[in-house]
């Protein structure tokens, strides 16, 4: 059974940075996809990094250069670090995983949308 735990969530100011950190367990990362999605209040949910099971990364455009996401399959755990925050990078933040083996970076930003999702951890940026 797929389980996700996040942490590292909080308040920052503009222009800080916050490192987030997933436990997971129940799968392999050879044969998920996994990553970070967010959901302000009002908002759609937006998966904003993946690694695919092929290893490939890839972001959304509104955190490419500030966001890098990395995983350690020897501690099975996923991070995100996230640089130069922004006022509009406030929202509830989940650690993403779905089936699907050999998948890109980029095909698993798309299918996480859908994927299983921990509890999530609230990041809030300040002015």
């Amino acid at each position: 059974q797929v389980h996700l735990v996040e942490s590292g969530g909080g308040s920052v100011q503009a222009g800080g940075s916050l490192r987030l950190s997933c436990a997971t367990s129940g799968f392999t990362y050879n044969a998920y996809c996994v990553g970070w999605s967010r959901q302000a209040p009002g908002k759609e949910r937006e998966v904003v990094a993946s690694i695919g099971s092929d290893g490939t990364t890839t972001y959304a455009d509104s955190v490419k250069g500030r966001f890098t996401i990395s995983q350690d399959n020897a501690d099975k755990a996923l991070y995100l670090q996230m640089n130069s925050l922004k006022l509009e990078d406030t929202a509830m933040y989940y650690c993403a995983a779905r089936g699907c083996t050999n998948c890109p970076g980029g095909y698993c930003l798309d299918a996480l949308k859908f994927g299983i999702k921990g509890q999530g951890t609230q990041v809030t940026v300040s002015s």
